[in-house]
């Protein structure tokens, strides 16, 4: 009993912590059978639709039901993505901002926030642009119009229309995009950087090591992912955040967004799989 004691402790003062001033508003929380409706809902919704965002009184253009559906859950039910901090306009950075709900959040969260985003399929970009305005989010919003990598250039792109686009070399690419250094962008402190970018997590880090920019960030979420059959750059992820003074979290999602991680375990050679990276500097 100590020990669920001390769980549920803990869950109160994470809590509590989460809905402090430093933040601006609950999370979304809607009951089992409210969440089932807005799943429903959003799942039949067609593509390039303007709909009502769950509970959130949010109207967005969205790509597709099931990733509008996916993205409300996990930035306004779940809170992947919330972050407390003592600065009343902290600078965040949105790696892969598809069509705007984790800038909503943060918006949300922080209204005075000064968010930059990098959105390089140049159709979702201008769906982002279109929800931040449509919501009155937009103020001290900059939107750049490419993806992140670890050098500038043009790169072979798949786009999907949707949330899973990304950089290929494999032949499958249907367009080209450019790229930059995160590290380009960053000219001082960084209270959350946040990356969902379809595999360059670790590259990205890497330049941002390099150039010695990761020094100047506070807090980082990123969005592994484990490509079937590619290669397990987990943990090189995870010493690579170790070594420049971040402490770290792993968390796999619930089980609509990642069900293969799931007990009973078991090796899938051709299932893909995800997990959030929170990593936090902590003075030593």
């Amino acid at each position: 009993m100590k020990g669920v004691d001390a769980r549920r402790g803990a869950y109160t003062h994470m809590l509590s912590l989460l809905n402090s001033s430093t933040v601006s508003g609950p999370l979304s929380q809607p009951s089992i059978a409210d969440l089932a409706v807005i799943k429903k809902r959003l799942l039949d919704e067609p593509a390039d639709s303007v709909v009502p965002l769950g509970d959130t009184g949010y109207q967005v253009r969205i790509t597709d039901g099931p990733n509008a559906y996916m993205q409300y859950k996990d930035v306004f039910v779940r809170g992947i993505y919330r972050f407390r901090t003592d600065n009343p306009s902290p600078v965040i950075i949105d790696g892969g901002g598809n069509m705007g709900i984790s800038v909503m959040g943060f918006k949300h969260d922080h209204p005075a926030s000064r968010v930059t985003v990098f959105e390089p399929d140049i159709a979702i970009g201008a769906m982002l642009r279109e929800n931040l305005v449509r919501n009155k989010l937009d103020r001290d919003v900059s939107l750049v119009p490419a993806g992140l990598a670890a050098e500038q250039g043009t790169v072979s792109f798949q786009a999907d229309a949707s949330a899973g686009g990304q950089i290929t070399e494999n032949g499958a690419a249907n367009t080209s995009i450019e790229v930059v250094p995160l590290s380009r962008f960053i000219t001082g402190p960084v209270d959350f950087v946040k990356l969902n970018i379809e595999g360059q997590e670790l590259p990205v880090l890497q330049e941002l090591e390099a150039s010695g920019a990761i020094a100047h960030i506070q807090r980082i979420v990123l969005e592994y992912h484990g490509w079937a059959g590619g290669q397990q750059v987990l943990g090189d992820i995870l010493n690579l955040l170790n070594r420049n003074g971040f402490r770290y979290l792993v968390h796999d999602f619930d089980n609509e967004t990642c069900t293969t991680t799931k007990p009973p375990f078991r090796h899938r050679p051709k299932a893909h799989w995800f997990c959030l990276v929170y990593g936090e500097r902590v003075s030593v």
